[in-house]
């Protein structure tokens, strides 16, 4: 059986979504239509706090029952995940290395708005914009995230996700991963491969 655990950027993220609809709840529609046809072969997960994040997005009463009946939500057995040392070993490099390239950011803000006296506000939105990116990009900055990897490592499953910091870590952990920007081209490749299967077991 394939396990395919799902982030919420498939449904959210522009750039990713449009392959699936304009909207969230046009995105899901079309990918309950795969899933029903891949129903049996494959499965599709979510953590409960993905799923929420999702139906944020999405209009409930569009997509239920077919909702329900295809995507699993299940939490990680947090207790029985057993994570090598050297996980966390890195996970606290990389945050103090982050926290040092804040502060970096930080001090040339300080030393631009010194110059600068009439642009502060540039200055400071500036100083949000890169002080975001030095701590928070390519990092898992959320217990949604962490999650997401924990489930999919319980259940030897293939994440599906855009975010950096999720497949950096899937990557360290030994993880299977999928770049979201070719989740339908993968999906329309499998129900091609089980239909073909089917018509030469028919014969």
């Amino acid at each position: 059986m394939i396990r395919f655990v799902l982030d919420t950027s498939i449904f959210v993220n522009p750039d990713v979504r449009k392959k699936f609809g304009e909207t969230p709840t046009e995105a899901m529609k079309t990918f309950l239509s795969y899933a029903e046809k891949l129903f049996g072969k494959v499965e599709f997960y979510m953590p409960p706090g993905i799923y929420r994040e999702v139906m944020h997005f999405v209009e409930e009463e569009e997509v239920s029952p077919e909702l329900e009946l295809y995507i699993i939500k299940k939490p990680p057995n947090v207790h029985d995940i057993k994570i090598p040392a050297f996980v966390v070993y890195e996970l606290i490099e990389d945050i103090r290395r982050r926290v040092d390239k804040g502060l970096r950011v930080a001090e040339k803000a300080v030393r631009e708005s010194v110059l600068d006296t009439e642009n502060v506000d540039k200055v400071i939105q500036k100083l949000r914009r890169n002080y975001r990116k030095a701590l928070r990009e390519g990092i898992l900055d959320s217990k949604e995230d962490f999650e997401l990897i924990l489930l999919a490592k319980e259940l030897d499953g293939i994440i599906v996700s855009v975010d950096v910091g999720i497949l950096t870590w899937a990557e360290k952990m030994g993880i299977k991963w999928v770049d979201a920007f070719k989740f339908k081209e993968v999906l329309e490749e499998l129900v091609e491969k089980f239909r073909s299967e089917s018509e030469k077991e028919r014969k």
